[in-house]
């Protein structure tokens, strides 16, 4: 059970009913991340904020996707394995090798692959990366725009990562455990 009160939409007034009508609009849904999250007001209005702001970066939304599965099972947070595995197939259009394989920080694609092993190196190293680390990524062709929106989207997804793992978030979709690439358990 979530450790903090779920705020339905419905009943939401104020700040929390705006922020909750701006979720539904950007997401087309309130998973109970928002619901939670929306306890602070300003913290769900600056997730959704950076979210939507990455989202019209150089990034594809299959790459953002990806890059939101290795770090969700980098950090280990099953809420957010499971919302990405979820939205990776139905919007991001991933089928189950490319989501098992982004789960596993590589892709078929090697300027893919060399987004995903720099954002790991990212955040393994919590943003202290190794020179090697960073020429890797130029040698592959990432350009200044995709290095810099990589650091965010690791940012973002730490935040969902770690907000979801304190507040243990029950999982709305169904259900994918970090370590059991393709178990999927509809709990």
């Amino acid at each position: 059970m979530t450790r903090i009160p779920l705020i339905d939409p419905a009943t939401a007034t104020g700040a929390a009913a705006e922020q909750l009508d701006a979720t539904q609009q950007a997401m087309g849904a309130v998973p109970n991340m928002a619901r939670a999250m929306v306890n602070s007001p300003a913290a769900l209005k600056g997730y959704l904020g950076l979210s939507g702001a990455l989202g019209t970066g150089v990034l594809r939304n299959a790459t953002r996707e990806r890059l939101a599965l290795a770090i969700a099972e980098s950090n280990e947070c099953a809420y957010c394995l499971s919302v990405h595995t979820y939205t990776g197939e139905h919007a991001a259009k991933l089928d189950e090798e490319d989501i098992l394989a982004a789960r596993e920080g590589s892709a078929v694609d090697p300027k893919e692959n060399a987004i995903l092993t720099f954002a790991l190196a990212v955040n393994a190293s919590r943003g202290d990366i190794a020179d090697a680390d960073f020429e890797a990524a130029r040698t592959a062709g990432l350009s200044d725009a995709e290095i810099v929106e990589v650091i965010g989207a690791v940012g973002l997804n730490s935040l969902t990562n770690f907000f979801n793992k304190a507040m243990q978030t029950d999982i709305d979709f169904p259900v994918v455990l970090p370590g059991t690439a393709g178990n999927v358990d509809a709990a």
